[in-house]
């Protein structure tokens, strides 16, 4: 497995991450046995960047990855936690906390259910609009210094945001979306985080299953499935934006590639500096986005891929309007 420097001083991983959250929900039930075992076949396969937060399943899926590393050596895996996500007993969201001493708390828990005594690279889940960057990230700085976390990242913030926390610490990375029918970043962000030296570990790059080549019209509306109330997954957007799927399909048979491997590789090739996220939660689909390093775009297939799903071909936000309306990436 091909590897990369994250940023200017971070972790070298894989050129492909494992996305843990949908083994502990968001996306419908998953199976616990399974799901260890995706995360044993990431590793053996040479995948060693294991992204997860400590609100994913509320401290289901930190317990989910502890286990999995048992019996494993810990300088294998580069851990990726996002933290301040708060939620209610109903699995509602309660808003974002990255207050100093908050950003202390939530760290001592997720050492506790990872069974670490470090975090390779810690972040904020989005910007907290009562609390300046300066101060998350400067207490973030302060465990890197206490040794508890290696790398500071960052998470679904905007270009000024990222100029203001790089001027505190060293940022490693930018997680956010990024995939063929979302390229919001293409605009300011990535300029910014270019210049800045600091990378792009994208997840969504196939848009929650939806340009995977496996997605049908009705699925995904089981009980706490986020699509069930996504945007592109609704009626009226839905089938438009199949309708691009099909054309990728096209595209991807004409290479005996699929449709994931496809636009998984079209993310991986648009730079050194970005290192998609796959969130597989069954070993068929691991199997399938490592196929994908074995694609190779020429320019010519880069044309035909933004003819076939242009820039702003999908139908509906990546988010609900009331969330976008409080990402600072969106701003």
């Amino acid at each position: 497995m091909q590897t990369y420097r994250l940023g200017k001083t971070g972790p070298e991983v894989s050129a492909i991450g494992l996305g843990c959250m949908g083994m502990s929900g968001m996306y419908g039930p998953s199976d616990r046995a399974e799901s260890i075992a995706t995360i044993h076949a990431a590793l053996d396969a040479g995948i060693n960047l294991l992204d997860t937060g400590d609100f994913y399943g509320m401290g289901h899926n930190e317990m989910l990855i502890g286990e999995a590393l048992k019996g494993r050596r810990r300088e294998d895996a580069v851990i990726s936690v996002k933290f301040g996500g708060l939620r209610d007993p109903f699995g509602g969201w309660s808003g974002i906390d990255a207050r100093p001493v908050a950003v202390k708390n939530f760290l001592s828990y997720t050492l506790q259910r990872l069974g670490v005594d470090y975090i390779d690279i810690y972040r904020p889940a989005r910007l907290d609009p009562s609390v300046p960057i300066e101060d998350t990230v400067g207490a973030i700085a302060d465990m890197v210094k206490a040794g508890y976390v290696r790398h500071i990242g960052l998470s679904e913030v905007g270009a000024d945001t990222i100029r203001r926390a790089a001027a505190v610490a060293p940022i490693v990375d930018l997680q956010i979306e990024y995939s063929l029918i979302s390229r919001g970043i293409e605009e300011k962000i990535l300029p910014t985080t270019r210049e800045l030296g600091i990378s792009i570990t994208a997840y969504g790059v196939l848009s929650r299953g939806l340009i995977s080549g496996h997605w049908q019209k009705g699925q995904g509306e089981t009980a706490g499935d986020f699509r069930a109330y996504s945007p592109r997954f609704q009626e009226g957007n839905i089938e438009q934006n199949l309708a691009l799927v099909e054309k990728l399909r096209e595209i991807a048979q004409a290479k005996s590639v699929s449709v994931a491997q496809i636009a998984i590789a079209w993310v991986a090739a648009k730079g050194k500096d970005i290192v998609p996220i796959i969130g597989a939660r069954r070993r068929d689909r691991l199997t399938e986005a490592l196929g994908s390093r074995a694609v190779d775009l020429s320019p010519e297939d880069f044309a035909i891929i933004e003819r076939a799903v242009p820039r702003d071909a999908a139908a509906g936000g990546r988010y609900p309007e009331h969330m976008l309306q409080h990402m600072d990436s969106e701003k």
